[in-house]
């Protein structure tokens, strides 16, 4: 799946919050995203800098979905994860055994991924943390190699909370 993409199952609330996170804590990351997408719609970022906040945030979430903006969708989604959910990262790549830089960032991913260790691991990052935080670094961490890896598509595919259509699903039943 593409950033792009992940933003489109993902919940509008959710998305909103990512960017509101940006906007908040991280606004180097936030302006240079909303220049980028305006850009890449053939605008100057001043006419969205003018919005209120609300509408910005608005247009950031409509436009970041266009398969066009694929590489801004996947910088705001790897910038947020490394930034606001770092300890779901380093769970992970401690969980199935990936070294890195103790904030998150493996240089060496590696080819195949402990079916058992990553099953426990994901269960435990379920648990511990919020799940739709989870699915949506799951489907990052698998972008992060070509084809991804056959033993996370498993997983993926099993476990119904990993799954965006489900989950999108149960949300609105949820609402009715």
């Amino acid at each position: 799946m593409k950033a792009y993409q992940i933003f489109q199952e993902s919940t509008d609330e959710f998305g909103k919050s990512i960017f509101q996170y940006l906007r908040d804590e991280q606004k180097e990351v936030y302006t240079a995203s909303l220049s980028s997408l305006a850009q890449n719609r053939r605008l100057r970022p001043v006419f969205v800098q003018r919005k209120p906040a609300p509408r910005q945030i608005d247009w950031l979430l409509k436009n970041i979905r266009l398969k066009g903006s694929e590489e801004i969708a996947g910088n705001v989604l790897q910038l947020w994860l490394m930034k606001a959910h770092q300890k779901v990262l380093t769970d992970f790549l401690d969980g199935v055994g990936i070294e890195h830089d103790g904030e998150g960032a493996a240089d060496d991913l590696p080819d195949k991924l402990p079916p058992k260790k990553l099953k426990s691991t994901i269960e435990k990052l379920v648990k511990d943390h919020d799940p739709e935080v989870v699915r949506l670094y799951l489907h990052v961490f698998q972008s992060q190699k070509e084809e991804g890896w056959p033993e996370l598509t498993k997983l993926l595919d099993s476990m119904p909370e990993l799954q965006f259509g489900a989950a999108v699903e149960e949300e609105s039943d949820e609402e009715e």
